[in-house]
């Protein structure tokens, strides 16, 4: 059974389970390919314009390097030791003008690591990990800016705040010096129905107005929606929507 972290986007384009040892995979990637689908996946998206976060997580560093010549500048990783060796691999331009996303389960003994290569984290689920984010953030003389990962789909195995928990946690938070919460992020069920799609990333958009009106806060960003249900995503409201299969094959 797959966690949050592992699960995203990692089906191919047959449905089958990429397996975790292709993690990393040194497939070349064609920037004329990852043009073609950026196009098409902007045109599907059309006039909404959220950030397209180029998941890279399963893809070699010709995924970073195709990827930005055809256009990207957000890029997502889930697994800190193998991200960490793909960034600094990167030619110093990508890395330069190239934005960050950590987007897999953060455990705190990695916190350090990630702050230091991440700009953005999407998967904070709980006031534990805020704060050690916080911590090292503060020695490292950052801010580093935070989504916090909901659980709303109703599967046991993903990682994420419940609401209740998460509205209990949210001023203490607020107070983390080191971190700025930015939105919110969560990931629909497998294979879920259109309708069941549309109340998953429904509710999301909902909870996070109703944060801002009971705290007081800015919440503008709302990470969610995949290869396989990002349109839906962006209709409900989606800032950012994290691709991987559907860019990259």
């Amino acid at each position: 059974m797959s966690h949050f972290g592992e699960q995203a986007d990692n089906h191919n384009s047959t449905g089958a389970l990429i397996p975790s040892n292709r993690w990393g995979t040194d497939v070349s990637i064609d920037a004329k390919l990852v043009k073609r689908n950026l196009s098409d996946i902007k045109d599907k998206i059309a006039p909404c314009k959220p950030r397209i976060i180029g998941v890279t997580k399963y893809y070699g560093l010709s995924s970073v390097v195709s990827g930005y010549e055809a256009g990207l500048r957000d890029f997502g990783e889930s697994r800190a030791v193998e991200a960490v060796k793909k960034i600094e691999a990167l030619p110093n331009e990508i890395r330069k003008n190239s934005t960050f996303h950590f987007i897999g389960h953060l455990q705190t003994n990695k916190a350090e690591k990630v702050v230091k290569y991440f700009d953005i984290i999407h998967s904070v689920d709980s006031l534990k990990v805020a704060a050690a984010i916080s911590d090292v953030s503060c020695r490292l003389n950052k801010r580093e800016k935070i989504l916090l990962q909901v659980n709303n789909a109703g599967e046991e195995q993903k990682f994420g705040y419940g609401m209740e928990g998460l509205v209990n946690d949210f001023p203490e938070i607020l107070k983390l010096k080191g971190v700025e919460v930015i939105g919110l992020m969560n990931m629909a069920a497998f294979g879920a129905s259109r309708e069941v799609l549309e109340k998953t990333f429904r509710e999301l958009r909902e909870f996070r107005d109703g944060l801002e009106h009971k705290f007081g806060a800015k919440l503008p960003e709302l990470s969610m929606g995949m290869s396989d249900d990002y349109e839906v995503a962006v209709k409900e409201g989606a800032t950012m929507i994290r691709i991987g299969r559907k860019l990259f094959t």
